[in-house]
């Protein structure tokens, strides 16, 4: 109903609307900025944030009134700041930087209110495969909400209220949340050595003063890191504040939340795409009430509706899945050092490979650096050694090259753990016709299908496109003539086999192995229960096996000769992380690299263990080509159904681009992976110097593109993917 009111209320919708929407605020209801409130939208109803509030100035304004205020906590003054900036700074409607913060709907209102269904003791004698659906999910035995059982079931609301109508469904009350547990900060602290103890006097000087800083926590592998950051995160739960300890991939860790639950005694908050529903509102109201002390998260988790933020850890600092590349493409590190100058409190980076950008900042005496030269209990990194692949003579279908097989042998031999490190999933990255040539691709992108053998079946890695592996040929129709090209992690399994009939061997891919699985073989290698590991980048990112000694890098060279600006720098990430695996217990370490590139600069100075000299060559490219962190790169990106009015709309583009000082337009030209999903796609690059306001200029290009039928643009500030 529209109705004159004496208080308007400026409500922020989670929809891609770059402005507030304006009701009145019902007499005696109790607002503040910050609320959520529940109002009409057209003939449906959608949760909102109110952004101000203000008198109606006495207008006749006719305004649709707020339903009504939801019970969660108003989100408080940095966190919609946060919001603004991001939005700003990445060029995307505030309204879809909300829809992040208000990923769960249901946490807005008080569980104790919220009610669910279970199964009932009336069979309905109209059966329809809907209703078949939604009782046997109910016959799992849990309490479900409306919304969560219908989505469960793929069936419209409607459906589950019919059958709730019917007695089919038994409507209860849902139990409250159950409590975080708080931490105990000196639980479970280890005794630090002379170099970690002298890190965490710095970190917790940084806490104590709680002046906005950022700080590189740069260590070698196997440096006690986490040790060090956690003093520094036991310092600001001692002040009162929350903490928010970032990792970039949440799933692999269940070892580092319990060594997290370890040292507090409590086990943290955890958030990722991978919790339940019900777990994900307890969470979203701990962290919105200040209940939830610690939380261990993916990037997302940067939007949890924070109250007490004193302290962000991002661990693997360096890791480009801090950078989310659909929606709304933000990176989460840059975005928490954002999150702590907004909030005035400091920001840890750490890693034991720190991105150029961050060393960067270091150089520019903006962030301050901390650094853990050794390896905790003094043993020793593990040397590393090339195998020039040049000068090896495989045999067909032989990947691992005879230096290799010696060592892995002789180390299984002495009761030790192996490891071999191959970056490609699957069976072979490419499948074609030995007579007439053709090459398996996706129907919907330009790209290889990828065969995985173990489950007889041909993928694609960018769209999920799944089809069997043909008998014959698609374009010639012979049969048995389309064969492998290259080893995938799975073809490796086949060598590796062969090799070593005898060996416990665990495959750690993400194509093989996840949830529960992923975890049970983490812990298998922890123990010891498997003594050769084949691993893809999954194992590279801070397991600690104690009873690895040796790692192989299978093809060191697979994303070197890239045109990717950032390839020198993730392969040397890559590498140094994965060598950085072995060691890590009593014995000592050692890898062995096998390239085709062996005198290239990077492969040299990791023999050397060289990496400032390498990464200052690296500092001096980027910066004589202008490139970040010594220039500023935006991405366009324009996909449409047809190939001609795409690119037509592309060079359209290019030629409104206004002429500014300092920053060049570059394309349009078809993107490396030109069609993905049955979308054509072509990339213009926007290059500038760093003291372009690249924001202001993109704006006044892009403000009035209009992208009409299938067209679409994809503005990307600031780009980690350039496929």
């Amino acid at each position: 109903m529209n109705v004159a009111s004496a208080r308007i209320a400026d409500v922020l919708l989670p929809l891609a609307l770059g402005q507030a929407y304006s009701y009145a605020i019902p007499e005696g209801m109790d607002l503040e900025v910050g609320s959520f409130v529940e109002v009409p939208l057209g003939t449906r109803q959608i949760f909102g944030c109110v952004w101000a509030i203000r008198d109606a100035n006495q207008t006749n304004m006719k305004l649709k009134s707020i339903m009504r205020k939801c019970d969660a906590e108003a989100l408080g003054d940095t966190h919609r700041k946060f919001i603004e900036w991001l939005s700003a700074y990445y060029l995307e409607p505030m309204g879809n930087v909300l829809r992040m913060v208000m990923r769960v709907p249901a946490a807005l209102d008080d569980p104790r209110l919220q009610k669910a269904w279970i199964l009932g003791d009336v069979r309905p004698e109209k059966l329809t495969p809907q209703r078949a659906r939604v009782l046997e999910i109910s016959q799992q035995g849990f309490a479900m909400k409306t919304s969560e059982l219908a989505e469960a079931s793929g069936v419209g609301s409607s459906v589950v209220k019919a059958l709730g109508a019917l007695g089919a469904l038994k409507e209860v009350g849902l139990p409250p949340h159950a409590k975080f547990t708080q931490p105990d900060l000196n639980a479970g602290g280890l005794t630090l050595n002379a170099d970690q103890h002298k890190a965490a006097l710095v970190l917790r000087q940084m806490i104590a003063t709680r002046s906005h800083k950022v700080t590189l926590l740069d260590g070698v592998t196997g440096s006690g890191k986490t040790e060090v950051y956690f003093e520094a995160m036991a310092a600001s739960l001692a002040a009162g504040h929350q903490v928010l300890l970032l990792l970039p991939e949440i799933a692999l860790t269940a070892q580092f939340i319990a060594r997290v639950e370890r040292r507090f005694n409590a086990e943290p908050a955890q958030w990722h795409s991978d919790l339940k529903p019900r777990e994900r509102e307890r969470v979203w109201r701990g962290v919105a009430s200040g209940e939830a002390r610690i939380v261990v998260g993916a990037r997302s988790a940067l939007f949890l509706p924070w109250v007490r933020l004193g302290l962000i850890v991002v661990d693997e600092e360096h890791e480009s899945a801090y950078k989310q590349d659909e929606g709304v493409p933000y990176h989460a590190r840059d975005m928490a050092v954002l999150y702590g100058t907004l909030g005035k409190f400091p920001v840890v980076l750490s890693s034991a490979t720190p991105s150029l950008e961050s060393l960067v900042n270091v150089d520019r005496q903006r962030y301050d650096i901390v650094k853990l030269k050794d390896r905790h209990g003094r043993r020793e990194l593990p040397e590393t050694t090339l195998i020039d692949m040049t000068q090896e003579k495989l045999e067909a279908g032989q990947w691992l090259s005879h230096a290799l097989i010696n060592d892995t042998a002789s180390t299984l031999q002495a009761g030790d753990q192996a490891l071999l490190f191959l970056n490609r999933r699957g069976f072979a990255p490419l499948t074609l016709c030995r007579t007439c040539g053709h090459r398996l691709h996706c129907p919907q992108c330009a790209a290889a299908m990828v065969e995985h053998r173990f489950r007889k079946q041909l993928q694609c890695h960018h769209c999920g496109h799944v089809e069997p592996v043909p008998k014959a040929c698609p374009s010639c129709h012979t049969e048995g003539q389309l064969v492998p090209v290259g080893p995938g992690i799975e073809r490796l399994a086949e060598e590796v086999t062969r090799l070593f009939p005898d060996a416990r061997v665990a495959i750690l891919s993400s194509d093989l192995a996840r949830g529960q699985s992923l975890r049970d073989t983490l812990k298998g290698v922890e123990e010891g229960a498997f003594n050769l590991v084949l691993g893809t980048q999954l194992v590279a990112k801070g397991h600690h096996f104690p009873h690895l000694t040796l790692v192989g890098v299978v093809d060191a060279d697979l994303a070197l000769e890239s045109s990717d600006p950032r390839a020198g720098e993730r392969t040397w990430a890559l590498l140094a992380q994965v060598a950085g695996r072995s060691g890590r217990g009593i014995k000592p370490g050692r890898a062995l690299v096998q390239t085709y590139l062996a005198q290239h600069p990077l492969m040299k100075a990791l023999v050397k263990g060289d990496r400032d000299a390498y990464l200052e060559g690296e500092k001096r490219i980027r910066e004589m080509a202008g490139l970040p962190p010594h220039g500023r790169l935006a991405g366009v990106v324009i996909s449409g159904k047809d190939a001609n009015e795409t690119q037509r709309f592309a060079r359209d583009i290019a030629l409104k681009a206004p002429a500014a000082e300092g920053v060049q337009v570059l394309g349009p030209a078809p993107a490396p992976i030109a069609m993905v999903r049955g979308r054509y796609r072509f990339r213009l690059l926007v290059k500038a110097s760093r003291d372009v306001n690249l924001q202001a200029f993109l704006a006044a290009w892009l403000s009035d593109v209009k992208p009409k039928g299938s067209l679409n643009l994809q503005l990307d500030v600031d780009p980690y993917n350039f496929l």
